[in-house]
């Protein structure tokens, strides 16, 4: 039969031995924290936000007293803050700031897409910069494009290069007309282009007062694209 007071004694020891060696340890890494910081001659040591989260959750199972005796790095106070402003951190769900490298291409996407569109607001831009993965608000962009002298929208002059690149497709189609036609799958919208191959025309040659006009009927399509219209007009360049 087990002796349990026996069996508890020797707990009692064990236990005992382990908080003495818990100790020894303790007493031991503070002088050495202690050696440490002597070597360092008074410069303030440098740390860095992980270092202050790990010392910080640390320093909360410790609490104040025990800080006392073995924090030496900093002050209890400090750390404790430390502690409050992580807690306060994951509960308001703060956002750490970008990166310095990421603000600056953000900056140039709203500029380049400010000056290739020029009839972009700051909602269109907004919208655009969340397509390739970045979230500004609009004021933000307002205050990128004020300190590169981009004016808002309705003040912000178009040049006729950047205006034909952002409308060409609706000028391409522009000279499209349509007309109903009854084939074997039904009636089909045809779309049909009249292609002027003078490169600079005239006045006679342009149509105007009656005067005949040289060109070229293409054939119609049920759904026009841009292959099409190239190979329509590569023959007349």
């Amino acid at each position: 039969m087990i002796d349990m007071s026996a069996l508890q004694m020797w707990f009692a020891v064990l236990i005992g031995w382990l908080d003495r060696q818990e100790r020894e340890a303790l007493a031991y890494l503070i002088e050495e924290n202690r050696v440490l910081r002597a070597q360092l001659g008074g410069r303030r040591l440098r740390l860095t936000d992980d270092d202050r989260r790990r010392l910080a959750v640390r320093a909360c199972r410790l609490g104040r007293q025990a800080l006392r005796q073995a924090a030496t790095i900093v002050t209890p106070d400090t750390l404790l803050r430390w502690h409050r402003q992580l807690v306060a951190c994951k509960w308001t769900h703060a956002r750490r700031s970008q990166p310095r490298g990421v603000l600056a291409e953000i900056r140039r996407l709203v500029v380049r897409m400010a000056e290739d569109n020029p009839t972009w607001g700051y909602t269109r831009i907004q919208g655009a910069l969340k397509n390739v993965g970045h979230r500004v608000g609009r004021s933000t962009i307002a205050r990128v494009l004020k300190a590169h002298g981009l004016p808002p929208v309705p003040d912000r002059p178009t040049a006729w290069r950047t205006f034909l690149r952002a409308h060409q497709d609706v000028i391409a189609s522009a000279d499209f007309f349509t007309t109903e036609v009854w084939t074997c799958r039904g009636l089909l919208t045809m779309y049909t282009v009249f292609c002027d191959p003078s490169r600079v025309p005239s006045r006679a040659d342009s149509g105007i007062d009656g005067a005949p006009r040289r060109g070229v009927h293409a054939p119609g399509w049920t759904h026009p694209d841009d292959g099409r219209r190239r190979d329509l007009s590569r023959p007349h360049l």
